[in-house]
């Protein structure tokens, strides 16, 4: 998963994306019902649709003459774990920092 977050990360920066990706959450749709609730075209949808697929946070599948997306539930769980992980990784850092900065008496300070 973590050679992968840096492009799901990036795929999840642009607006457009993330607002796919929501309305996806709340259940499959094409990209045709896509364009009619967002202010984009039919063809940017394909487009942001494509690069979601690609980094493993939705999936296509065939329902009758359309093609329905939906979110992969748990890529994005793995996705916000890892970035859990992260986060209180650097919780644990700064309070180290934090607890040597206030240290009373900086010749004997605790070792790291």
């Amino acid at each position: 998963m973590t050679a992968a977050l840096p492009a799901m990360c990036a795929a999840l920066g642009d607006p457009t994306r993330w607002e796919i990706l929501t309305r996806l959450g709340e259940g499959p749709m094409s990209a045709s019902a896509l364009a009619r609730v967002l202010p984009v075209s039919r063809q940017a949808i394909g487009k942001h649709l494509e690069v979601l697929r690609e980094v493993g946070l939705v999936e296509s599948e065939q329902r009758g003459r359309e093609v329905a997306y939906l979110a992969v539930g748990a890529r994005l769980n793995a996705l916000a774990r890892e970035l859990d992980r992260i986060g209180r990784s650097w919780e644990t850092r700064l309070l180290r920092i934090k607890e040597l900065a206030e240290w009373p008496d900086p010749n004997r300070r605790p070792s790291p």
